[in-house]
């Protein structure tokens, strides 16, 4: 494989990129096959990659030490460290790229509102097109670096000036075992309101969270994935 490999549409090295204990580690891929890696549509990594090995500067083709590689990911082995890089790094984008996951997390934007709203004056349903309008009128602006998830509050904070939202609420009492409590708080914390919280003798984690009604089983279908199934909930 050569050393550095050129974007067709731009010229420029295509890269992902992950920085750990003050180090960047880069290698060049091919940003389509990256993202589908990284969403578990290609299982080989080595179809990812457009140059063999790990660079702390691809646009330079300066590559990274041993040392420095065992120090960070506890090995040298090219194809076991991009598979960290995709999947927890940076991927660079193309402008079209960029265009189309933003598309895409502001469909979903208004997906998730239709699914968890209704109109406040008639207990109607809203309709996509009412929400999209909202979000013109309203010129509300969907960030790049959050998922939608992440910004959903906010974002039906800016729309309620324009639209009568109205948002059912489920309160839910969650408990997960020791070994996932640190793993789930973050998943946690993102997809709900923690309304009451503690910590259990045996390192459980026990807590009171309220959620939009319409995501309830989206939500116990996240954290039972991330316990394994031994997440205990109940209303």
């Amino acid at each position: 494989m050569p050393t550095m490999v050129y974007s067709k549409e731009t010229g420029a090295v295509t890269i992902a990129r992950l920085k750990r204990f003050g180090k960047t580690f880069e290698i060049s891929v091919d940003s389509d096959k990256a993202l589908d890696y990284k969403q578990g549509k290609i299982n080989d990594v080595r179809d990812v990659l457009l140059a063999e090995g790990i660079f702390a500067d691809a646009r330079k083709g300066l590559r990274s030490s041993q040392q420095d590689l065992q120090n960070a990911f506890k090995t040298s082995e090219v194809y076991a460290i991009a598979d960290i890089i995709v999947k927890q790094g940076e991927i660079q984008l193309t402008t079209e790229h960029r265009a189309q996951e933003r598309e895409q997390k502001r469909r979903k934007v208004i997906t998730l509102i239709q699914r968890q709203a209704i109109d406040a004056r008639t207990a109607l349903p809203l309709p996509p097109e009412r929400i999209e309008a909202a979000l013109e009128q309203g010129k509300v602006a969907i960030d790049d670096h959050k998922t939608a998830e992440e910004q959903l509050g906010e974002i039906i904070s800016k729309l309620r000036p324009i639209l009568p939202l109205k948002i059912e609420q489920k309160r839910l009492t969650i408990t997960i075992p020791a070994q996932f409590a640190g793993k789930s708080y973050q998943a946690v914390k993102i997809s709900s309101t923690i309304v009451k919280e503690s910590w259990n003798n045996d390192g459980s984690w026990t807590a009171t969270v309220e959620i939009p009604a319409g995501l309830k089983l989206e939500f116990i279908d996240k954290l039972n994935a991330i316990t394994h199934g031994q997440v205990v909930v109940g209303e």
